[in-house]
């Protein structure tokens, strides 16, 4: 689905209200489309379906326009889209690059205190690989069961599968993939058929995204989606991850922090200018 234009999208979860940190997210994917003149997109992420919210979904769209953003519609939606993801991760099944791994956090902490010491990843310790090797049959039996599993990636025989990767970020340059970084990446549960990994290469492919522009602390996990697209014969874009807005502690904003929202500068009588500037935003600039 490769295309001349640029296309990017702003891609919030809906499991709070949006804080400054989201508004300069967004206005760096609006921005870099306006100025390439190319197509704005959003896209509602809501896998988690036990923290999103319909009254957050509509607090997004009610925020973005009042900081004057627009957007292409209708939005995609993830939660109505399992199909998609359904069959991405049959495609890496067929290559029999996946596996149902049953360990709990306490199974994998056992195992790599037992273990004396673990590599560390992006997100902490990788997983030590107790359940890759188990008995295919005897790995299904447990499914049917109704066991509590996730489906991980193994990582480093879809390495050996692809070869060599890169990936442009427009910032930093070049970069060489290193999804061992991560390990054994869980791409699915039992109660969750898919994870942000999957699905949000599944999605830039689909709705034909050039350009993800999305924050530095998701600068690793391109790594990991640079080999789902290969793998899966996904287009690549290129990518722009921006700096985090901080607070006035020095940390970065967050909805788990509860960092003052959108919705609250609104209510205290702040203009979406105000707002704008807040985020670091110049008045030429904004949109």
């Amino acid at each position: 689905m490769a295309t001349d234009t640029t296309v990017t999208r702003f891609a919030p979860s809906p499991t709070g209200r949006l804080h400054l940190g989201h508004a300069y997210s967004a206005w760096v994917a609006w921005a870099q489309a306006a100025a390439d003149g190319g197509r704005f997109l959003l896209r509602i992420e809501d896998i988690d379906r036990g923290r999103c919210r319909p009254e957050f979904e509509d607090g997004i769209f009610e925020d973005l326009r009042w900081l004057g953003l627009t957007w292409e519609t209708p939005v995609r939606r993830q939660s109505d889209h399992l199909e998609d993801y359904a069959k991405t991760l049959g495609g890496l099944r067929d290559q029999g690059l996946i596996y149902p791994c049953f360990c709990t956090r306490k199974d994998i902490a056992a195992e790599i205190a037992a273990a004396g010491h673990a590599p560390h990843g992006p997100d902490g310790p990788l997983y030590p690989g107790t359940c890759r090797d188990l008995d295919p049959a005897r790995a299904e039996d447990r499914m049917a069961a109704g066991e509590t599993y996730a489906l991980r990636l193994k990582t480093d025989a879809a390495a050996a599968m692809t070869g060599p990767l890169a990936w442009l970020d427009l910032d930093r340059g070049e970069q060489t993939a290193r999804p061992e970084l991560f390990g054994d990446v869980v791409l699915a549960r039992k109660d969750t058929p898919t994870s942000y990994h999957l699905s949000v290469s599944t999605d830039d492919h689909i709705q034909g995204v050039t350009c993800v522009t999305r924050g530095q602390d998701l600068f690793e996990a391109t790594h990991v989606h640079r080999l789902l697209q290969a793998l899966l014969g996904l287009d690549t874009p290129v990518y722009r991850h921006h700096g985090l807005l901080a607070g006035p502690d020095g940390k970065r904003l967050a909805k788990r922090d509860k960092a003052e929202t959108i919705e609250s500068l609104r209510a205290a009588g702040h203009s979406p200018a105000n707002v704008w500037a807040m985020a670091g935003v110049s008045a030429e600039a904004m949109p």
